[in-house]
């Protein structure tokens, strides 16, 4: 909630008071990303990695198209989860050696695809593998491949487990060294790997642990490979603060371990070109979500303010993208922050389902009819994780200030 200032008690995005703003967007519900605030969280990392890290922003946790050309003339590199996200990577202007494409489920079209453009494919299981020589056989240079690994770890405290255990991503590590081999055999363009245990992790000691043993494990991989390792794809795991008590990454101890850990990495595996992939760490922060009220109504002492905005535009802020229990995403009035008056009231949007919900029972400035609501940490994962459909309302508009 600090990155965006308040001004005469209403919210600024961009150096734009946020009533002026909604004036120029024209309408709500929408979605509002301050560029300056993504410039600096790259700079931020920037100055803490090691310079010879490679940093690659996720598309998928926000793949508006001005908000990954913004992204893409600052990062290394970025990373897709589906033909549609290709052609916004490759729309960017990124250069195609620097894309790769993970998912568990690609068609033989996106593969194709991924193939005509050159870029790296994450491989999730053996199958795939072999469909993608396939694919391959009849084209002028052989597919680019990393192995997506499955590790026997896991990332501590992290808000959603990518690896260890059974999963759907990647290739178990105990069956990596065969699928290396057939790799060999096939005639693949072999990178390297990449090794993602978790995400949304807020503990610097927890992401530090990962990190040692996603290094141990790519050397120990790297003996069965059938060339040398070119890349490294770490994962990333770097959370942002949501709710109450929770506190910041500490990234300057993150990168400090990173940078001990590659002086070893770089003797071992001196052609390796390390990668750190991020999301939410990038965007989350930047973004906010605003509503307007509708309607002000109080149920057996309970006050509701109803907006033209709910769960179908921002499904994680109702507490039904992951949460195990419910808790509100920060939340204010934007046109007037502080108010001269406070009160206990729920925000709830037009669906009819109690499941529509944006802030339960939190204290905030006296909002009425006309007034705008604000929802921070929405740059990551909002619309497109979001049910649009459902009810058929309108979806909110984009901007990036």
């Amino acid at each position: 909630m600090t990155r965006f200032p308040v001004v005469d008690d209403c919210l600024q995005v961009g150096g734009v008071p946020l009533t002026e703003l909604a004036r120029r967007v024209g309408r709500t519900p929408f979605y509002a990303y301050e560029r300056s605030l993504i410039t600096q969280r790259v700079e931020l990392l920037r100055k803490h990695l090691p310079p010879d890290v490679h940093l690659h922003y996720a598309i998928k946790a926000n793949p508006m198209p001005e908000v990954v050309r913004h992204l893409a003339a600052l990062m290394d590199g970025l990373d897709v989860a589906s033909a549609g996200e290709l052609k916004l990577a490759l729309a960017s202007g990124t250069n195609p050696e620097v894309i790769s494409f993970a998912g568990p489920g690609k068609t033989d079209a996106e593969l194709a695809e991924a193939l005509a453009a050159g870029i790296v494919v994450n491989l999730e299981s053996e199958r795939e593998m072999e469909r993608l020589a396939a694919l391959g056989r009849n084209h002028s240079a052989p597919p680019r491949v990393a192995v997506r690994v499955n590790p026997d770890f896991e990332l501590k405290s992290s808000g959603m487990k990518m690896g260890g255990g059974p999963k759907q991503f990647g290739v178990d590590a105990e069956r990596v060294p065969a699928m290396l081999a057939r790799i060999g055999q096939l005639g693949l363009d072999f990178q390297g790997f990449h090794i993602f245990s978790g995400s949304q992790n807020l503990r610097a000691d927890a992401i530090t642990e990962a990190q040692e043993k996603t290094i141990e494990l790519a050397l120990k991989l790297a003996g069965h490979a059938p060339s040398s390792v070119r890349l490294l794809n770490i994962g990333g795991g770097f959370g942002i603060p949501y709710f109450p008590g929770e506190r910041p990454l500490d990234i300057a101890a993150v990168c400090a371990n990173l940078a001990r850990l590659l002086d070893g990495l770089r003797r071992r595996l001196p052609q390796a070109r390390v990668v750190i992939e991020l999301g939410r760490y990038l965007v989350g922060e930047a973004g906010i979500y605003v509503c307007r009220v509708i309607d002000r109504k109080i149920s057996r002492g309970q006050v509701f303010l109803i907006t033209d905005g709910g769960l179908h535009h921002h499904l994680a802020a109702s507490g039904n993208f992951g949460q195990v229990i419910r808790k509100n995403y920060p939340v204010v009035v934007g046109n007037r922050v502080a108010g001269s008056e406070r009160e206990v009231a729920s925000v709830v949007g037009p669906l009819c389902t109690p499941l529509d919900l944006l802030a339960d029972n939190m204290e905030m400035a006296k909002a009425d009819v006309g007034d705008l609501i604000v929802v921070f940490q929405s740059g990551a994962y909002g619309l497109t994780a979001s049910p649009t459909a459902f009810l058929s309302h309108p979806a909110p508009a984009e901007v990036l200030v």
